[in-house]
């Protein structure tokens, strides 16, 4: 019918269903299918511009929902709304062209890796080398052209130089004078100079390569120098050529030895390194490096091996010598929090804790005696911007003038992240956003203006620029459904499940959009399950795209944390300890299936359950320790966490001395006997996280038992699959292992 109307007749008519209103819009529109699900235009809203704060409390914006063509990086004042164009994209792409031989060139981008703190230069790592354009000359110059790989580049505070690594030593480059100095000389295959061993970059600094630091004057370097020759290596087998390439990686498992970790402070005048004289044998972990704000010392922060105790150290710039200054315990396990800052007074820092059961913040003074505790009550500290859930940075910004302190916290509902602001002596607490659902924000330097980036279950993201009081200054931009528009969607309900003891577990359920209360429906479990990671929250997800795919296929999708899962307080998590993955989560997951089971529109003989990651594990735990399932699909899950990494598998398990019997009881592989039901176990090779030795070790045991099982194994793929063409085939695999088990007879 397309071919009988111009674009002009289309669009009127579009118009026409519009003004109609939204019953006769309903009926133009369509279900999501597999077929729609490549319809680009389905995730357009997931989008924001861009915004980078510089020191002089202006802000960057590049804005993703403008026409290409004219996109550009724009300088946003706050106090006025204006927004000013601060490149001529076409010059500094001509300028980026001139650098490579004819028509070698890549695309030119304008937005950059990194910019410095005044918005000057922009960074790029582009090939392995490193390029820096003056955005207001529209300029590229090229710092690196050298056969080795360069990574992990930063700016200098000033803006004047950076510091990257070649070869795992550590270099700077003054980017006026045009000088490269390096720094260190010792690094090798094995000894790493400001970068990061494997279970560091993971476990400890949430995926950022940010081994060094910059003292505040920009005349000094703090790094971590880490010794992996003990760490052992795993190895990845390749398929091509005739015979396979082999990989290896350092991947320290469980009460394996790790990196041997100390930190210096080298002086760019000198390229000399002074060491913190801090005993190595009082520490197994390195964990945060700050600078203090007058540069001649910096905190470091140290944990053992158990990760039951944090030790702050002082340490001298120019004498490596280190004061101790307080320690921090918990009995379970210490969590990654990004939070401590020195406040100008220079009397006394704030820092996070969760001595108390929950993530609260306290002020303490030089000398490491508490002054007081900040926030209080029941509820967590949340992280307020982007990055992975183990790495908690809740405080935005700190107004020392006005005495007020800026953070995220989960104290309306474990289900949303809001702002509050509280005076440093603990008074005067108040919550800044009031939309209910989840606000990310990222504040200026004077604490004076935020950008809040919010959702809800049914609202796409927005952003906001809003003041110190929460009060609503510019809208940069309003949620967008994009194609979603087109479809007919059914957006998640939020409940409460009830485990046995009254806990009222967080879950939401997506129905199918022609739902019919008389029916009984097949019910899918999507489960995470991992300590204070929630998949359950009053935010929007694009994910609503494949779950209405398999809504409109008949199925009913629930998600469910379980109460360690929720991240309402440390208390919870650690109800893990010595037993993850165990009864804690068993339990949780048993009353919620049985729960859904008692509901009038579920057939109690179709229930499904699959997750990846900690939710495989989550999987075949359910598969073989209960009898609730019909069917699971298991991905890339730990079967028994001596095969996982030290930091993550010791938190929670401790080492085989110290909770030997807590690994046998819960390791999955001792119950793959037990298997109930239909189970398709999939994994990459290459998963350099969770290797795929978990998968052929729990398959073993399924074949001594005689038990049938589906595999589906993805070659040269990482944790998560991800490439367009194994993605496509997983949501294949996935939908027909549906069909034939929890519609079959």
């Amino acid at each position: 019918m397309r071919s009988k109307y111009s674009l002009c007749t289309v669009l009127a008519i579009t118009l026409a269903v519009v003004l109609a209103g939204p019953q006769s819009l309903a009926q133009e529109k369509k279900k999501l299918t597999a077929e729609t699900m490549s319809d680009p235009t389905l995730y357009q809203g997931s989008s924001l511009p861009r915004t980078w704060w510089l020191k002089d409390n202006t802000a960057v914006l590049y804005d993703v929902r403008k026409p290409d063509s004219i996109r550009t990086l724009e300088r946003l004042d706050p106090k006025t709304g204006k927004r000013t164009p601060m490149l001529d994209r076409t010059k500094a792409g001509e300028s980026f062209k001139k650098l490579f031989p004819e028509g070698k060139a890549p695309r030119f981008s304008p937005v950059p890796n990194e910019l410095d703190e005044s918005g000057k230069y922009g960074l790029y790592l582009i090939s392995g080398d490193i390029f820096v354009l003056d955005i207001a000359k529209a300029v590229v110059m090229r710092v690196t052209e050298t056969k080795e790989e360069e990574k992990s580049p930063g700016f200098s505070p000033d803006g004047s130089k950076l510091a990257f690594v070649r070869e795992n030593n550590l270099y700077s480059y003054d980017i006026e004078q045009k000088l490269e100095l390096q720094l260190t000389t010792d690094g090798s295959e094995t000894l790493l100079n400001g970068t990061l061993s494997w279970v560091y970059w993971e476990e400890i600094f949430g995926r950022r390569d940010a081994a060094y630091w910059w003292s505040g004057d920009s005349k000094a370097i703090a790094y971590l120098q880490s010794d992996e020759s003990g760490v052992s290596l795993q190895q990845y087998i390749g398929i091509e050529p005739w015979t396979p390439k082999v990989t290896t990686q350092r991947y320290p498992k469980v009460g394996e030895k790790n990196p041997e970790v100390r930190i210096g402070v080298v002086e760019l005048e000198t390229q000399k390194t002074t060491w913190a004289d801090i005993d190595r044998a009082k520490y197994e972990y390195v964990i945060r490096v700050d600078w203090w704000p007058d540069s001649k010392r910096y905190a470091v922060r140290v944990m053992n091996r158990l990760q039951t105790e944090l030790d702050m150290y002082f340490v001298e710039r120019k004498t490596g010598a280190a004061q101790f200054v307080l320690k921090d315990t918990d009995e379970g396990w210490i969590n990654m929090s990004e939070d401590l800052y020195f406040l100008k007074d220079r009397k006394s820092f704030v820092m996070s804790s969760e001595r108390s059961g929950y993530a609260h913040l306290y002020r303490f003074s030089l000398g490491g005696a508490l002054v007081n505790q900040i926030t209080k009550g029941e509820w967590a500290l949340c992280n307020m911007g982007p990055g992975p859930f183990w790495v908690r940075r809740a405080i935005t910004g700190i107004d020392e003038e006005g005495g007020w302190i800026y953070f995220g916290a989960l104290e309306k509902s474990s289900l949303e992240r809001h702002l509050y602001r509280i005076k440093m002596d603990g008074s005067k607490m108040e919550r800044l956003t009031k939309e209910d659902g989840v606000h990310s924000v990222t504040m200026s330097p004077d604490a004076k203006y935020y950008f809040d980036r919010f959702s809800s279950s049914s609202s796409p993201p927005s952003l906001v620029l809003c003041d110190a009081k929460g009060s609503k200054k510019l809208a940069l931009a309003e949620p967008d459904f994009g194609g979603l528009v087109k479809y007919d969607v059914s957006y998640p309900e939020l409940f409460t499940i009830p485990a046995r003891d009254g806990f009222q577990m967080p879950a939401s359920l997506t129905k199918p959009i022609d739902f019919d209360p008389n029916k009984k429906y097949p019910v899918i479990f999507n489960v995470y399950g991992g300590p204070s990671a929630p998949t359950v929250s009053n935010s929007f997800s694009f994910g609503v795209v494949s779950d209405n795919v398999l809504a409109n296929q008949g199925y009913i999708l629930v998600r469910v944390d379980n109460r360690a899962a929720t991240a309402i307080s440390k208390k919870l998590e650690n109800l893990l300890l010595h037993r993850y993955i165990g009864e804690v989560e068993l339990n949780d997951y048993v009353d919620a299936a049985r729960w859904m089971k008692k509901q009038p529109y579920v057939d109690p003989e179709r229930l499904g359950i699959t997750g990846w990651s900690n939710g495989g594990s989550i999987t075949l735990l359910m598969m073989t320790r209960s009898q609730e399932f019909r069917a699971g699909i298991a991905g890339a899950g730990v079967t028994d966490f001596r095969f996982y990494d030290s930091k993550w598998g010791e938190a929670a398990m401790k080492t085989d001395e110290v909770n030997l019997k807590g690994y046998e009881e819960n390791s999955l592989l001792k119950f793959a006997k037990d298997l109930n039901g239909k189970l398709m176990i999939v994994h990459g090779t290459h998963d350099d996280n969770v290797h795929i030795q978990n998968s052929w070790r729990f398959i073993n045991e399924l074949i001594k038992a005689n038990k049938l099982f589906e595999l589906v194994v993805y070659p040269l793929r990482g944790h998560g699959v991800g490439d367009p063409a194994g993605s496509r085939h997983l949501r294949s695999a996935t939908f027909d292992f549906w069909e034939r088990n929890l519609k079959g007879d």
